[in-house]
């Protein structure tokens, strides 16, 4: 199997629709939308946004094809922020929409319009490259980041936040008002960056999307390192993973490639040892023993937790191809990439000593050295009371076989952050059986963002969001209800277990979210703020 890197990395791939020059129509719009007020190429200026000077350089009209009809708009943020705009020109009904960044970023990745409303196109989108170009050829390029502060601060927490000033004063100046309503979703670091926003600017959206977020930025380090230091042989995944569900994929009630809960399965990968040569059907003891650290996660010699919860889950095993092995094309992991470069030259002060994957020690110590710089990057403040006095929503999604950020992370995020108490303004989605931000054995999407339109526009919680898997036709064999953590879906006893008409929510016996790790002192500091 191929493994994309950029995939892994959560760069969803968007095709571009052909561009064609020309004046917006004048084709009489429905009573929602909302037309422009003057042409596309009148974009092309400066825009005085205070602490955000941006200046468009391209605004073209796009032919409708693969999408809506739109004014693709191009630009920078001072002091080097790239971004890309897409604003309807017939379909438009209010919303703003950017799309998180994933990674190290370093790249402009089209974003596309979301199916929220009776038609594509409804909503104006955007995304940014976060203040630095990364060589195509190698996405975990850090080197921007060596000496230049301004660069780190755009990518740990400026960037997202100019991009809503920028974009919104483009909207306006297109449409003659402001976005009725602004959303912002993301997945890995663009899930931390979600995050981020609740938490540093809690003006800026009405609804937040969190997937699989990257928010212990400094501790997420440190797993990656951990990943990396523990490798195993692509060979001997599908014997491990086989195992694996073996023994556990019944735990929940159904044998459906599918672990609802791994923390409910404890497989002793000794299990599988070999009794005599290496073979690819069995594991040598040095890799039992890495294998069984990659369940358990990050911990000192005294084994103090480094990370708040374990590392690979149970049934997550054929996903670790490209993560924790090495990708043939990329000539090494994405984890060794990740930690590698973050540590090389983003992750101490500038005209500090620096570190390296060969070089990291799993120390507390050594964790907080990392403080002083990823307290930047890190979301994880418990303190989002603006947020939710300004109305805004929440949701937090996580897959529970995520290969590069364990959601156990997450629940504990959740749960310091809720102490259990169910949220009028937030929600936490525990996706079974999915990988980092998208596919797995049993379920491959998740998609909340109706649900998020719903809850701000019309008051409407979430009871459900409707989880698929698709085949590599991109067929829909299996739907499944997730509910608002800590539910979960049961099957009702009738009918098709690919069908989500047959499961109900039910409440588990409760769980230990909250974990006692090294860096607990981390949530009370909240991180710097960009005017």
């Amino acid at each position: 199997m191929k493994i994309s890197l950029h995939r892994k990395l959560f760069v969803p791939i968007v095709a571009l629709a052909t561009v064609a020059a020309g004046l917006v129509p004048a084709a009489a719009a429905t009573d929602s939308t909302i037309r422009p007020v003057r042409q596309c190429a009148d974009l092309v200026r400066d825009f005085d946004v205070p602490h955000a000077m941006t200046h468009v350089k391209s605004a073209t009209v796009v032919a409708a094809g693969a999408e809506a009809e739109h004014c693709d708009v191009r630009g920078t943020i001072e002091p080097n922020i790239g971004f890309q705009l897409k604003l309807p020109t017939s379909t438009y009904r209010g919303r703003y929409l950017p799309y998180g960044c994933g990674g190290f970023c370093g790249y402009l990745q089209a974003p596309s319009f979301p199916q929220c409303g009776p038609g594509a196109g409804d909503a104006a989108v955007a995304a940014t490259d976060d203040g630095h170009l990364a060589p195509p050829e190698n996405p975990f390029d850090t080197t921007w980041g060596k000496n230049n502060q301004a660069a780190r601060d755009d990518y740990f927490f400026r960037a997202p936040h100019v991009l809503s000033k920028a974009s919104k004063r483009i909207i306006q100046a297109f449409y003659g008002k402001a976005p009725t309503k602004s959303y912002f979703s993301g997945c890995s670091n663009g899930g931390r960056e979600a995050l981020l926003l609740a938490q540093r600017y809690p003006d800026d959206f009405d609804g937040i999307i969190a997937g699989a977020p990257a928010n212990h930025y400094g501790p997420i380090v440190v797993l990656q390192a951990w990943l990396a230091r523990h490798p195993i042989p692509d060979v001997k995944l599908p014997v491990l993973h086989n195992a694996v569900m073996a023994e556990c994929d019944q735990l929940d009630g159904l044998t459906d490639d599918q672990i609802d809960d791994p923390r409910a399965c404890d497989y002793d990968p000794g299990k599988l040892r070999c009794d005599g040569p290496d073979q690819p059907t069995c594991l040598t003891q040095p890799e039992v023993d890495n294998v069984r650290a990659l369940y358990a996660g990050p911990t000192d010699a005294a084994g103090r937790k480094l990370y708040p919860g374990g590392g690979e889950t149970y049934g997550s095993e054929l996903a670790w191809r490209g993560w924790i092995t090495p990708i043939p094309e990329f000539g090494g992991s994405i984890s060794a990439g990740l930690a590698d470069n973050g540590l090389r030259h983003l992750a101490y002060p500038i005209g500090t000593p620096h570190s390296s994957l060969a070089e990291f020690k799993f120390t507390v110590p050594e964790l907080r050295r990392l403080t002083p710089e990823l307290l930047k990057a890190n979301a994880m403040s418990l303190d989002l009371r603006d947020f939710r006095r300004s109305g805004g929503k929440l949701i937090i999604w996580h897959g529970a076989n995520d290969e590069a950020i364990p959601f156990d992370g997450t629940l504990d995020y959740w749960q310091r952050l809720t102490k259990g108490v169910p949220q009028s303004w937030a929600r936490l989605f525990v996706v079974p059986s999915m990988y980092h931000c998208g596919d797995g054995s049993g379920l491959t999407s998740f998609d909340p963002f109706k649900e998020l339109i719903g809850w701000v526009e019309r008051g409407k919680a979430p009871d459900k969001v409707i989880a698929e898997r698709r085949d590599q036709q991109g067929n829909v064999t299996r739907t499944r209800p997730v509910f608002p953590y800590p539910l979960r879906a049961k099957y009702d006893g009738t009918g098709s277990t690919d069908d989500a008409a047959n499961f109900v929510p039910f409440r588990p016996k409760p769980a230990n979210d909250r974990i006692h790790w090294a860096g607990e002192d981390l949530y009370a500091k909240p991180g710097p703020t960009a005017p």
